[in-house]
């Protein structure tokens, strides 16, 4: 407590003596920054203005997540300069002797090979910014990677990034820093979404087309985020053209998907609405076998999202996502013996946001958010059915404010509400019209809340101070009904029941948050942060890798909230002229109270009993270093990772309480990233990857027990798979305008002569005429056929009695060399 008194103290001393500074006049110049041809928002764009004559250095502010800067400077007469990925600098000589109100429309630039940059950043921003671990990626950069399948995947992309690691073969779930994937908090406008991918993890469920801009922050959070341990990934949807419509889309090997965008009003509303689904199920049809007639699978998603501007103080969002996987399964009989499955799962997310601009220095944007993830199990034989469901479901209210004193101050503050509804399983089932009594829903139900203020800001010009402050509470009600077990023989003896709204436990902590930049020259700087943080939900799985089975949970009077601390220290630094950056970063973090299946046990269907008697606590740490050099200029552009690692986890209760290493724990991590722009034709893109193989627990011997082979385990994860590695290439095509416009006046010519219509000297009708953009992705997916491990098995032939039996274990792989290819057009 006392920690965070003096944390507190120091944070108002600073801004205090800072804020008494300001005696000569002052003015403030604010505004919109945003994309001229489509009218969207310019996220992170640079807002610097210098004074003329001066020596001094030029001052500057980034914009917000809609676009809005505000700059408080003394009177004086400036350059104004804006500067954003892939647009023309804008420049305005301006007299700030009054307050002055500025919306700014960025022109696109053509970009050549020598031009293009990878990253939405200013040059130096490696070095000058004060937040440690925080990348922010462009989508179209995404576009030129090699991607499974065709599909491009914002989820393995930041997999590629030092101290990201993938769950495994083709999956989509990461972790972050020796954390687990319930550890990070992954918004969509807002919304978080608690299920990630389709196919099991394969695809993510963010389609590329109707994202905007992807933020991930693995180090010291800032403090308007809570409620994970380990990282945000702050995911932002395009808003729409308010110009014009617009189309665009593809179509690959296993999925096509369409995008649609325009204004409702010019340059007031616009929406968007893009769909994406994968045609598996259709493909596969001709070659079932009559036996497994009806089954197939397949997924869609659907992003929606309207935005009116109300007046140039205010704005309105509406958007949305809906995304389904369906497996289903019949064993193609038509008589009693038929047996059909079915199981979706997904997400769904609805976010309405209203800015509004209080006054030149004060920006509010308010929220509603709804939030909803279902797994669903059904499955039909004869007259008797059974199903299950499973889920999380939110309702959410937040009020997020960013106040600009002045130019050496950012300081964001606000308040934040979530009403949790949790089924970790509910089961029902029928036979003909009897209906089974099972018992009541073992729904759970919380109150989470938080408040924060965050303020960066620069103590002198080398040094550069990001502190914030968080408060979160957390409270579990009722209805409920808590089961008390006999610590001799674990049988229920008694319960304890809780009425609708009663409090059956409570939480809440302080959550310091802090990162700090000393400038050692203009091309490097060091930096140190720290960070500490509550996790009032939970994540409980059986497996490896995530899957739609594994429930939330809340934190209970059973379940602690899970609590982190990390330290890291960095050093950045620039070469050649801002082209190379470069950094090494040291961390350690400290987890405690983190949650895991008791030894032997499985998610219990039994509903006269809770769910978290069947869990076990206990605690986690991880260290180690993460090098990255990445290139932003030129023909070749792109990035090289090395993570330094280990990760380990001690509970009482498993491994007999001694420390072992987690299933995700890698010391080894290496990933390269490039792209290659030939000419305005032809771009070549490369991924490799190398990582120390997973950890397992494997069988160390076997008995044979009254006919019965019986595998004899060893230490928790104590096996080491062999290492994995992968190379993925791919090569974008693209051809010029004028080719098109050939190949539609070679369709006009033919249409015309099939009609018998002579065009000798007439020229194509304007009506005919199509302006549109089109590019041939060819992609490669493990291009040398490498074998790597998804899991292992055993097989045992022969017989025991006469010596021959032999039992061996098989190593089980899932992608061989995969070609793909995808056409992407837009008009």
């Amino acid at each position: 407590m006392r920690l965070i008194l003096l944390f507190t103290s120091f944070l108002f001393f600073i801004s205090s003596h800072l804020f008494s500074q300001e005696q000569t006049p002052k003015f403030t110049i604010s505004g919109y920054v945003k994309e001229q041809a489509t009218g969207e928002f310019s996220i992170g764009a640079n807002v610097y203005l210098k004074k003329k004559l001066s020596e001094e250095e030029h001052k500057g502010v980034v914009t917000n997540a809609y676009g809005f800067f505000s700059i408080t400077l003394e009177k004086g007469d400036y350059q104004m300069t804006v500067k954003y990925l892939g647009f023309n600098d804008y420049t305005q000589a301006i007299t700030l002797d009054k307050d002055i109100r500025l919306n700014i429309s960025m022109q696109e630039k053509a970009v050549t090979a020598k031009e293009v940059e990878i990253v939405g950043e200013k040059s130096d921003e490696n070095v000058s910014k004060s937040e440690m671990g925080t990348v922010t990626l462009e989508v179209e950069q995404i576009k030129g990677l090699p991607s499974f399948m065709g599909e491009m995947d914002i989820l393995k992309t930041i997999q590629l990034l030092p101290g990201v690691q993938s769950a495994g073969e083709g999956n989509t779930g990461f972790y972050v820093r020796g954390g687990g994937p319930d550890q990070n908090l992954v918004l969509l406008d807002e919304a978080v979404v608690y299920n990630t991918g389709h196919l099991f993890g394969f695809f993510s469920v963010f389609n590329g087309d109707a994202i905007k801009n992807v933020a991930l922050i693995k180090g010291s959070m800032p403090a308007q985020y809570g409620g994970r341990l380990s990282s945000v990934l702050d995911v932002q949807m395009k808003d729409g053209n308010s110009q014009k419509t617009q189309v665009e889309g593809g179509i690959g090997l296993i999925a096509s998907r369409l995008t649609i965008q325009g204004p409702i009003k010019k340059d007031t509303a616009s929406y968007i609405i893009s769909a994406r689904r994968t045609y598996i199920d259709a493909l596969m049809k001709p070659f079932q076998k009559v036996e497994f007639k009806g089954s197939g699978y397949y997924f869609y998603d659907l992003n929606a999202k309207v935005n009116y501007r109300l007046s140039d103080k205010d704005r309105i969002f509406l958007s949305g996502y809906f995304g389904r996987d369906v497996f289903n399964f019949s064993n193609g009989k038509t008589s009693g013996s038929a047996f059909e499955a079915s199981m979706p799962w997904g997400n769904a997310t609805t976010t309405l946001r209203w800015n509004h601009l209080i006054n030149k220095k004060l920006f509010v944007n308010t929220s509603a958010v709804f939030s909803d993830y279902k797994f669903e199990f059904g499955t039909t034989q004869g007259e008797f059915a059974f199903k299950l469901l499973s889920g999380i479901r939110d309702w959410n209210a937040k009020v997020d404010f960013g106040y600009f004193p002045n130019a050496k101050h950012n300081v964001k503050f606000g308040v934040n509400y979530i009403y949790h509804t949790f089924t970790p399983n509910q089961a029902s089932a029928k036979a003909g019209d009897v209906d089974f009594d099972l018992g009541e829903a073992p729904k759970l139900h919380a109150h989470d809340a938080a408040a924060y203020v965050n303020d960066d800001f620069d103590i002198t010009s080398k040094i550069r101070l990001n502190a914030g402050l968080r408060y979160s509470y957390f409270m579990q009600v009722g209805p409920f009904e808590r089961y008390l077990k006999s610590p001799v023989n674990g049988k229920i003896t008694d319960s304890i029941r809780y009425s609708a709204g009663e409090k059956i436990a409570e939480y809440g902590g302080w959550e310091p948050r802090v990162s700090l930049r000393f400038t050692l020259d203009k091309r490097s700087s060091i930096k140190a942060g720290f960070a500490q943080n509550y996790q009032y939900i939970h994540l409980a799985s059986i497996s490896s890798v995530s899957l739609p089975t594994d429930i939330w949970m809340p934190s209970t009077s059973a379940v602690k909230p899970q609590v982190s601390r990390q330290y890291a220290l960095g050093y950045f630094r620039n070469f050649k002229e801002d082209k190379f950056e470069t950094s090494v970063e040291i961390y350690y973090k400290d987890m405690r109270n983190m949650i895991e299946y008791k030894e032997g046990s499985l998610p219990d269907q039994n509903v006269k009993d809770n769910v978290d008697n069947a869990f076990t606590f206990g605690k986690g740490w991880s260290y180690g270093a993460e090098f990255f050099l990445k290139k932003r200029t030129g023909k070749f552009t792109g990035w090289i990772g090395y993570t330094l690692a280990w990760s380990w986890r001690q509970f009482d209760s498993i491994n007999l309480g001694k420390i072992y290493p987690a299933k995700y724990d890698r010391k080894h991590d290496v990933s390269v990233a490039l792209t290659y722009e030939q000419n305005s034709h032809w771009t070549f893109g490369s991924i490799f990857v190398f990582a120390t193989g997973n950890t397992g627990t494997l069988p160390k011997s076997w008995y044979l027990i009254e006919g019965q082979m019986i595998p004899e385990y060893g230490e928790r994860n104590s096996y080491r798979y062999v290492p994995y590695h992968r190379l993925d290439l791919s090569a974008t095509y693209t051809p010029d305008r004028k080719d098109n416009i050939a190949r539609q006046i070679n369709r006009w010519e033919k249409r015309m002569k099939r009609k018998g219509i002579d065009i000798l000297g007439k020229e194509m009708p304007k009506k005919w005429y199509r302006n549109i953009e089109s590019s041939w992705v060819f992609s490669v997916y493990n291009v040398y056929n490498r074998y790597n491990p998804y899991f292992i098995h055993f097989e045992s032939t022969g017989i025991f009695l006469d010596g021959s039996l032999n039992t061996t274990a098989k190593q089980v792989s899932l992608f061989p060399i995969l070609p793909s290819v995808t056409w992407n057009f837009k008009f």
